[in-house]
């Protein structure tokens, strides 16, 4: 005897709800907290202590709140350019390699220097180094962009594989021609290559004290405006989409896939190299070994999570810089990593929900039998 009640999976041939994208995101977070609670019951934790001090760890005081911004920083940055190549269907994993290439750039200018440290204004200073950044991270999204557009060579594995050929590069210079005193870091940048903090005008505003929000949020958000304006006010925004969605239809239509996909790739790319940029100069004011806490890897999950919105990316980014830095201090010490890894499984799983639609139907009398 068959129950009263069946699913029935059927692909979507009307446009999906304009709620559900939102739905679907809010949903895998919250599936993913109440997945990490249980998790923490098991092995004999207090779920509403933790969670209790996660969120005080991240929001309790304005430097928290200061150092979440901070780490949402990064990936705002990353996120929005994961998001650009993926509404093409191009998969961009190689967010943390253009991120480390964008840094190295970036750190030429103080390190070589390219400019007299001095003497030269700051703001030229903090120029040459957003672009020479950006340079180098779309000068790496162009290898794999190219590979895929005249070689059809998949870009999942080519980007992911120049992640670690990026580390190791980085780590030559480092512990070689760049390094301090044979330290796995190169020394200190001169002051003027620090993104201006809010710490720095304490003296002015004594509430400022310890805040170490910087100049690099500006960045982003800048960049999720142009974006936003280049995906929904733009002939190109409009190739862009056309390819994602039909590439037949796009290729029909007379638009250059082949420089689509490259160009695309740059401008993924440099915005994480003006990630990279932004860390070096805002953040750990030198190029060393470890400048990343999986930022590009994270990007991703960011962008999947926002759906490709570029001012969704701001709340999402904003969401992980508060998970990283919770994560520091909670025990267990891996929770961040879970929260993580199972929001990314819900969210991919989730977008069933958006190609299929699924109903709890009556089963016939004659299908009971």
């Amino acid at each position: 005897m068959s129950l009263p009640y069946h699913l029935r999976i059927q692909k979507r041939t009307e446009e999906v709800p304009r709620w559900l994208p939102l739905a679907t995101s809010v949903g895998a977070i919250i599936l993913a907290f109440l997945i990490s609670a249980l998790i923490l019951l098991l092995i004999g934790g207090d779920p509403i202590r933790t969670f209790g001090y996660f969120f005080n760890a991240a929001f309790g005081s304005w430097g928290a709140l200061s150092d979440v911004v901070v780490k949402a920083t990064p990936l705002l940055l990353i996120g929005l350019g994961c998001g650009l190549a993926f509404r093409m269907r191009l998969w961009n994993i190689g967010a943390e390699g253009q991120f480390y290439i964008g840094a190295f750039f970036a750190s030429l200018v103080p390190l070589v220097p390219l400019v007299d440290m001095e003497t030269t204004p700051k703001f030229v200073i903090l120029l040459m180094m957003a672009l020479l950044g950006m340079l180098g991270g779309g000068l790496y999204g162009f290898i794999p962009g190219y590979l895929k557009a005249k070689f059809n060579v998949s870009e999942i594995i080519s980007t992911l594989m120049l992640n670690y050929v990026a580390v190791f590069f980085n780590n030559y210079w480092i512990y070689s021609e760049f390094s301090d005193a044979g330290f796995q870091m190169t020394p200190v940048f001169a002051k003027s290559a620090w993104l201006p903090r809010l710490a720095d005008y304490a003296q002015e505003v004594r509430a400022f004290s310890g805040i170490t929000l910087h100049l690099g949020v500006v960045f982003g958000l800048i960049a999720a405006f142009i974006i936003w304006i280049i995906m929904s006010r733009s002939r190109w925004g409009y190739e862009i989409n056309l390819i994602g969605d039909n590439p037949q239809a796009a290729r029909y239509a007379g638009i250059n896939i082949t420089r689509n996909v490259i160009l695309v790739f740059m401008l993924s790319g440099a915005l994480a190299g003006l990630a990279g940029m932004s860390e070096v100069s805002g953040v750990v004011h030198r190029l060393q070994e470890r400048i990343s806490t999986n930022y590009g890897f994270s990007g991703v999950i960011v962008a999947w999570l926002a759906k490709l919105n570029p001012f969704a990316t701001i709340l999402v980014s904003f969401l992980f810089g508060a998970l990283i830095v919770a994560g520091r201090e909670i025990q267990p010490s891996g929770l961040y990593f879970f929260i993580q890894g199972t929001i990314l499984f819900l969210v991919i799983s989730s977008d069933v929900l958006l190609r299929y639609k699924i109903e709890l139907v009556r089963t016939a009398p004659e299908e009971a039998k």
